[in-house]
């Protein structure tokens, strides 16, 4: 360290003149540690605005009171440091007529800037090895950064408009350009779309959560069955009439706008998996009632299997359904009652309160821990259900999962199997991702542990609870 006194600048600097003497102490400056953590969970570096200390005191400085540190990222010093005879207000920057030692000036902010991140550094920890006591004389509260979670309001006064599920990543536009696919005999077919868009890219992606549906995000089928009322005390007479009105507003949903009637026969794994046989032609006046998609005999001596296929025409049918499908999901996952009309919107809402209740609000729950992962960058939900694709996507839109839930992340694992759904899944994210599972059922425990993929049971709504706890603390 540097006595105090004259110092000549280097050549690249202008001469300012002589320091003057420091009159109030003989001790000498030390600069902090470069990686001090402080409580606003920041990493302070000698050019970064933040905690200045002494070393080597006993006591304060004459005229001169406590330190402050700004909770600003790179700005400029708070008018609360050094007040007394040498204030120093936040307007003015440092410069060399304010500096008190030879080899400050040395040390820049640039200098030190990969070893510390002043946007993206979330660690709330202190560490008594990294951080001077003198340096903080009164304590300071830590702030927690809160999570945007939406709870829906379960009064009636409350739904006087639509559920507004947690936000989730927006869905890339359908026309957005990639190369078009070539079938077999060199030809492009197909329109210019991304077969599996998620934003961030894909490859991008570093843990991706892979959830089962009915009893463990939504409960249906246990209403169905007396197994959730029995369960858990409830009035079974009453479970059952709330899943038989679920389920009547399911099928009709999935008839009327998703064209289940003709699908039923044509299910696939997930929505793009006929795109390439889709043409581009724009359908905005396009009559799905009279383009002949359906034999006299049926569509089902059409659709033997995943592998068998009409005739080029049927087939470029078949994907303009898909597609369209595909843009009213995206329309409307935010707004389904302008999808159901009136009256239809009044009933859907009444029965996602009486369902709410009855459950003791096993939905809210689960979409707090599917807020709290779509709200971490690189992470993604996805979700694997034995449901058909088309009752599946019904699902999810009553149940305001839209915005959770991509379309480009849901797959119906009815005719292959959930091993085959989680195969393309990590075959879209790639090997460095992460895969947590999440279920109920035995298959996708099976799955999870034959991948060596982390599963989380749900049984109860204590187990999402615990999830989203778990969540909340980085766990997982």
């Amino acid at each position: 360290m540097a006595a105090y006194g004259q110092t000549q600048y280097s050549p690249t600097l202008q001469p300012a003149g002589p320091y003057t003497p420091y009159a109030h102490h003989t001790q000498g400056y030390s600069m902090p540690s470069y990686n001090i953590k402080t409580e606003d969970g920041l990493s302070h570096s000698p050019g970064q605005t933040g905690l200045l200390s002494y070393s080597n005191f006993s006591s304060t400085p004459p005229s001169q009171s406590l330190y402050s540190y700004s909770h600003t990222h790179g700005g400029g010093i708070s008018s609360g440091i050094f007040q007394g005879t040498h204030a120093i207000s936040s307007s003015t920057p440092f410069n060399p007529t304010q500096q008190e030692f030879s080899t400050y000036s040395s040390y820049s902010q640039s200098q030190y800037s990969p070893y510390y991140n002043s946007h993206h550094y979330n660690s709330p920890y202190l560490n008594s090895s990294n951080i001077s006591p003198a340096a903080i004389t009164a304590p300071l509260a830590y702030q927690h950064p809160e999570h945007p979670i939406m709870m829906p309001d379960h009064s009636p006064e409350s739904h006087t408009g639509e559920y507004h599920p947690p936000p989730s990543p927006p869905t890339p536009g359908k026309d957005e350009g990639v190369p078009a696919r070539r079938g077999s005999d060199g030809k492009l077919r197909g329109r210019k779309r991304v077969s599996d868009p998620a934003p961030p890219l894909d490859s991008d992606i570093e843990r991706v959560f892979i959830w089962d549906l009915d009893e463990t995000i939504i409960i249906f089928h246990s209403l169905l069955t007396g197994t959730f009322s029995s369960r858990f005390g409830k009035d079974s007479s009453k479970a059952v009439s709330l899943g038989l009105w679920m389920e009547e507003m399911i099928f009709n949903l999935a008839d009327s706008r998703l064209f289940f009637n003709d699908l039923e026969e044509c299910d696939q794994v997930h929505i793009d998996d006929v795109a390439s046989d889709d043409n581009g032609q724009d359908l905005s006046t396009y009559n799905f009632g009279t383009d002949g998609f359906q034999s006299p005999a049926g569509a089902g001596s059409l659709c033997l299997g995943s592998g068998v296929h009409g005739g080029v025409d049927w087939m470029r049918k078949l994907a303009f359904r898909y597609r369209r499908v595909k843009e009213i999901y995206s329309t409307y996952k935010n707004n389904v009652g302008g999808l159901l009309g009136s009256p239809k919107r009044e009933e859907w809402l009444q029965l996602r309160r009486e369902m709410e209740v009855l459950t003791d609000l096993w939905l809210t729950q689960a979409l707090k821990a599917l807020a709290l992962i779509n709200s971490r960058p690189n992470c993604v939900n996805v979700l694997v259900t034995t449901t058909q694709l088309i009752p599946a996507l019904s699902k999810v839109l009553l149940y305001g999962l839209g915005s959770a839930f991509p379309i480009e992340n849901i797959y119906s694992a009815t005719k292959t199997g959930k091993e085959s759904c989680f195969e393309r899944v990590s075959q879209r994210f790639g090997r460095r991702a992460v895969y947590v599972v999440i279920g109920d059922g035995a298959e996708e425990e099976t799955v999870a542990k034959k991948k060596n993929m982390p599963f989380w049971r749900v049984s109860c709504r204590a187990d999402l609870e615990a999830l989203s706890h778990a969540l909340e603390l980085d766990y997982l």
